[in-house]
């Protein structure tokens, strides 16, 4: 069987890949990667970012370029790019 030259395989234009390769860094600079695609609600990532490291989702907080991630945004919505970073930091809560 072989393949008739008119019938080439679809590409995607650069940079529009259903998946993306997303970094979560903590404060003392660990990294977790993902592969998550741009539809997928970011919950799914920081559930299991909390899993590997043993965090409890209440005592972290997500950002993305300095903006608080919410368990409802995907990449999509937060126009994040193949190779992006989200930095994760301890809640402070209270304090004197």
């Amino acid at each position: 069987m072989s393949d008739s030259p008119d019938q080439k395989p679809a590409v995607k234009p650069e940079g529009s890949s259903e998946h993306l390769n997303i970094k979560v860094v903590s404060a003392d600079s660990s990294e977790v990667h993902f592969k998550i695609k741009r539809s997928t609600p970011l919950r799914k990532l920081m559930e299991t970012y909390c899993d590997r490291t043993g965090k409890n989702m209440n005592s972290v907080r997500f950002l993305f370029e300095g903006n608080r991630v919410l368990e409802s945004h995907t990449p999509k919505d937060l126009d994040m790019e193949d190779g992006d970073t989200i930095d994760v930091m301890v809640e402070q809560i209270g304090g004197q």
